[in-house]
């Protein structure tokens, strides 16, 4: 997308950081984001949703997300949170279908699926992850495997307009690596991921819908990560926990426009 053009940059920041040290970044964060153009959204543990919502409200570039939730709307699932929970707590957006919860707790694209579903009935918008392995991708198998995950992860699903769900490509092999796909690499797998989407649900309503990259984003990749027209914005790992790191990379274009 054009250096110019407002992009989407989600934090997602794991299984790290107290309400304490998220006050404070949040509070830091804020201070940085003044004037940009891009949107800002932080991806922040359960137990800082609530916090966290509240400190950003002040700042109309920060918004918060989850980084998951159960696909029921309540009940007997000790542990679980259900989206009315996080939108009660505050939260806009949440991640779902992310490869660390398909890898580490077995999460299929039909259960994946019934998250998207709750979630868009809940008011939440989802942001549903997809992405291959480095065997699939070395295999030639990355089409096959982005079109599967995108069209059983959104089986059923009926959207009125293109802004309630943000897909992120996250190819495995580039996540907590080290190693990135190019600028060229990203455009042409999210050019696919478009044309899916236009398969999906339309013209219209796919050329609404943002796509956005992820796997070992830091400040030195951005702007060539950004420069593909399907790339609208970044889903960032690692480089979001470091308030001077993420600042980096969200004022990129002002950076670059200096």
């Amino acid at each position: 997308m054009p250096l110019d053009s407002p992009s989407l940059i989600v934090g997602n920041w794991k299984m790290y950081k107290t309400r304490e040290e998220a006050l404070d970044y949040i509070n830091e964060l804020a201070e940085k984001v003044k004037g940009t153009s891009n949107e800002v959204v932080l991806a922040v543990p359960f137990t800082i949703l609530y916090s966290a919502a509240k400190a950003a409200k002040k700042t109309p570039q920060i918004k918060i997300s989850a980084q998951n939730m159960n696909d029921a709307k309540e009940g007997a699932f000790t542990g679980e949170i259900a989206a009315k929970m996080l939108t009660d707590a505050g939260a806009r957006y949440v991640i779902l279908g992310h490869s660390e919860r398909r890898r580490y707790f077995g999460e299929t694209n039909e259960f994946i699926n019934h998250k998207v579903k709750r979630a868009l009935k809940e008011g939440l918008i989802p942001i549903l992850c997809i992405g291959e392995s480095k065997e699939e991708n070395e295999s030639g198998k990355r089409e096959e495997v982005l079109r599967a995950e995108i069209l059983e992860g959104l089986a059923d699903v009926h959207l009125k307009d293109g802004k309630e769900l943000i897909l992120a490509y996250e190819p495995i092999w580039a996540i907590g690596t080290g190693v990135h796909a190019g600028g060229k690499e990203a455009e042409e797998a999210h050019s696919f991921i478009r044309e899916v989407l236009k398969e999906k649900f339309g013209d219209e309503i796919a050329s609404h819908i943002k796509i956005l990259y992820g796997g070992s984003v830091n400040p030195g990749n951005t702007k060539e990560l950004l420069t593909g027209k399907n790339v609208n914005g970044l889903l960032v790992g690692g480089s979001s926990l470091d308030v001077n790191t993420f600042d980096h990379i969200i004022n990129f274009n002002k950076q670059v426009n200096e």
